[in-house]
C-alpha cells in the first residue's frame, strides 16, 4: 500500500535536496570575504561546500529508505529522486571543473553528465514502450553514484594531499558510468534496433 501524497517526508527530503543548490552555488561563489586562495576560496568555504553536498547525498539514501518503510512511495517522489540527483551532481561537476579547468576534469564531468541525458532519455522513451522496467536502475549503477558521491566530496575539500585519491574515485565513477550506460542500451537495444 503506498499513498499519493505529495507532502510526506520522503518528498520533502527530495525537495530541500534542490533547495541546497543555490545554497551550493551562493556559497561556491559568494561573498569572497569566506576566504581567498587556489580554487576560489579557503578552507572554511570548502568545508561548507562539501557539508552541503553530504547533506545531499545523505537525504537521497533517506528518502528512499523512508518511502519504503514508512509506505510513502507516490508518483511525484519516484519522478523528482532521481531528477534531484542529477541537478545536485551537474551542479557540483560545473563548479569543479571552473575551479579545476583541466582535460582530466571535463572528460570525467562531460562523461557522467552525458550518461544520465542519455539514460534519463532512454527510461523516458522506453516507458512510452511499456517496458521501463527493462531499463531499471542496476547494481552497477548503484556503485556508479556511490563512487561519484565520494569523488565530488573529496575535490570539495580541496586537499591537495587527497588529488590521487580524489581523481581514482572519480574515474572508477566515470569507468562504472560507462558500463552501466552499456547495460541499459544493452537491455534496450532489441527495441532500438526495430523498425
Amino acid at each position: 500500500m503506498t499513498t499519493g501524497r505529495i507532502l510526506n517526508i520522503p518528498n520533502i527530503l527530495t525537495l530541500a535536496r534542490i533547495a541546497l543548490i543555490p545554497v551550493f552555488l551562493l556559497v561556491a561563489y559568494w561573498p569572497p570575504a569566506i576566504g581567498v586562495g587556489e580554487y576560489n576560496g579557503g578552507m572554511l568555504r570548502h568545508a561548507i561546500l562539501t557539508g552541503i553536498f553530504i547533506v545531499a547525498a545523505l537525504t537521497d539514501w533517506f528518502d528512499g529508505y523512508l518511502a519504503r518503510s514508512l509506505n510513502q512511495s507516490s508518483a511525484f517522489g519516484r519522478f523528482l529522486d532521481p531528477v534531484a540527483d542529477k541537478l545536485m551532481v551537474a551542479t557540483a561537476l560545473i563548479v569543479l571543473v571552473q575551479w579545476r579547468p583541466s582535460i582530466a576534469m571535463a572528460f570525467a564531468a562531460i562523461v557522467i553528465i552525458s550518461r544520465e541525458i542519455t539514460v534519463s532519455a532512454l527510461r523516458e522513451w522506453m516507458a512510452e514502450l511499456g517496458a521501463r522496467t527493462s531499463v531499471a536502475v542496476s547494481t552497477v549503477g548503484k556503485y556508479k553514484t556511490a563512487f561519484q558521491m565520494i569523488a565530488i566530496s573529496v575535490f570539495l575539500l580541496n586537499w591537495q594531499a587527497l588529488d590521487i585519491l580524489a581523481y581514482t574515485l572519480l574515474y572508477t565513477a566515470v569507468v562504472l558510468t560507462l558500463w552501466s550506460m552499456f547495460i541499459y542500451l544493452k537491455a534496450a537495444w532489441p527495441f532500438l534496433k526495430q523498425p
